[in-house]
């Protein structure tokens, strides 16, 4: 009597194209961009190196994949955390913490868009920005949301100073691994706060 082997169930292809970019972004977070190659990749993921080219095109295709996943998901996420915040402030809050959780949670995705230096790829450092339009775009508009009367070059600048102080702060949160994202949320508005709160409608004061 013979017996044959099960036939290997095929993985969907959004549950393949997932693992490409999970095994692809832990690659080049510790390689960097040019030192990795696909064969690599496609190796890692259990794939011929015919079908990542399928899926992606590139190598190039498949790092703005990544870092298009990871734009895609933090403005979700803070999304998420703004919406029904009572107030200005708490808006503020649970974006900044809304951030600093998916800095914690998504490591490999923070590793490869901090290392915007080291990328060589035009592609790859536009959409590295439109991260940070995105999430200049969403605190400026909540920002003129509660206060119709801001002038929108004031918003947007308040939006571009938070932004910057949260990267900023977040490469720090590396170095002192001890700051939880809530402390870390806590010291941004303990500065930024304080200053767009005296611009805001007198009776929106803390």
């Amino acid at each position: 009597m013979t017996t044959t082997e099960p036939r290997r169930k095929r993985m969907p292809k959004a549950q393949r194209k997932a693992q490409m970019l999970d095994i692809a972004e832990q690659v080049f977070a510790e390689r960097g961009y040019l030192a990795t190659s696909m064969d690599e990749i496609a190796e890692r993921v259990g794939v011929s190196k015919p079908m990542l080219y399928e899926y992606f095109g590139s190598k190039e295709g498949l790092l703005i994949g990544c870092i298009h996943r990871a734009r895609t998901e933090l403005l979700d996420r803070t999304q998420q955390a703004v919406t029904g915040a009572d107030g200005p402030e708490d808006v503020l809050r649970e974006g900044l913490l809304a951030f600093f959780e998916f800095i914690g949670e998504h490591k490999q995705a923070w590793s490869l868009l901090r290392q915007e230096a080291a990328i060589t790829v035009p592609s790859a450092v536009e959409e590295i920005e439109g991260i940070r339009r995105q999430q200049t775009d969403l605190i400026a508009a909540v920002i003129a949301a509660f206060d119709t009367d801001m002038d929108p070059t004031e918003a947007e600048a308040f939006a571009e100073i938070v932004v910057g102080s949260t990267e900023r702060l977040a490469l720090w949160c590396e170095r002192r691994p001890d700051v939880g994202p809530a402390q870390a949320t806590t010291y941004v508005m303990e500065v930024v706060w304080r200053g767009v709160a005296t611009r805001l409608t007198p009776d929106q004061h803390p």
